[in-house]
């Protein structure tokens, strides 16, 4: 960040940090999922290191899939700007009703199918995602694991590459705050995941950043079209982030405090099916 405050101004400065900001603060919520998933199909722990390693490389490759395919989209076709707003406000408005939830990789349709349609063993077998039980080839959890995480891992990439893209329009910005948000998350998991409980409003805060971009978004492209529509300045973006960052963070380790029982939740975007 300091590297390209110094060699390419103020203004290409704050927007790498900014998004910066926003990548590691939906990276955060990706490894709640993470965590839920290696709990939910009680991967030894002894592993953890080699599935977050996998779920990391592979976020890496498909937001740089989606970095390169939204760069194209938006120097094209303006109304992009439009498209990628839409998404981030219903998806934040979704997170917002269902923040207090965790996603369930039982309601995985890709998880759901590959049970279906290959037989499996309920016993992991070290790190191998195939095996053989009896003569006969077997997936084994951890192949599930892996499906989990990259489909994980796509979702997100579908929220995080709009949501940068609405702070930033360089690519290669997009593509470093990225990048350096996903190299610390392996760290990171192994440093906080008993932090990570007590940040109790996360999930609620992120859903409110992703409705402010998304309508940063939109009126980007409505100020282009109409001049008076006012558009948002990097630095006010940056602020805005950042205020939502702090008081939800505060804010959970106040609840924390008053309530030890009270513990965090990845939020998902859709109810359960038991609601709908």
């Amino acid at each position: 960040g300091i590297w390209v405050w110094q060699s390419s101004g103020s203004q290409y400065g704050t927007e790498y940090f900014a998004a910066y900001l926003v990548e590691k603060s939906l990276s955060i919520d990706n490894l709640f999922v993470f965590i839920i998933i290696l709990a939910q199909f009680k991967v030894p722990s002894m592993f953890h290191q080699r599935v977050l390693m996998f779920g990391v490389l592979l976020a890496l490759v498909l937001r740089g899939i989606f970095i390169a395919v939204g760069a194209a989209a938006l120097a094209a076709f303006s109304f992009t700007f439009v498209i990628f707003g839409a998404i981030l406000i219903w998806t934040g408005v979704g997170l917002f009703k269902h923040w207090d939830e965790d996603p369930s990789p039982e309601d995985n349709a890709l998880v759901k199918a590959i049970r279906k349609r290959i037989a499996m063993t309920d016993n992991f077998d070290g790190s191998k995602t195939f095996t053989k039980v009896d003569g006969k080839r077997v997936a084994t959890p951890m192949f599930l694991v892996m499906i989990a995480i990259a489909s994980t891992d796509l979702l997100f990439a579908l929220d995080s590459i709009p949501a940068t893209f609405g702070v930033t329009q360089e690519p290669f910005l997009v593509f470093a705050a990225n990048a350096f948000a996903l190299l610390g998350l392996r760290a990171l998991y192994f440093l906080l995941k008993g932090f990570l409980a007590k940040l109790i409003y996360l999930s609620l805060g992120l859903s409110v950043i992703l409705m402010f971009i998304g309508l940063k978004l939109i009126m980007t492209y409505l100020h282009e079209v109409w001049y008076e529509v006012p558009k948002i300045s990097i630095v006010a973006s940056l602020s805005i982030i950042g205020l939502i960052l702090v008081v939800s963070t505060v804010a959970s380790l106040m609840k924390s405090k008053r309530d030890p029982s009270a513990v965090a939740h990845a939020g998902r975007i859709t109810g359960s099916k038991e609601e709908e």
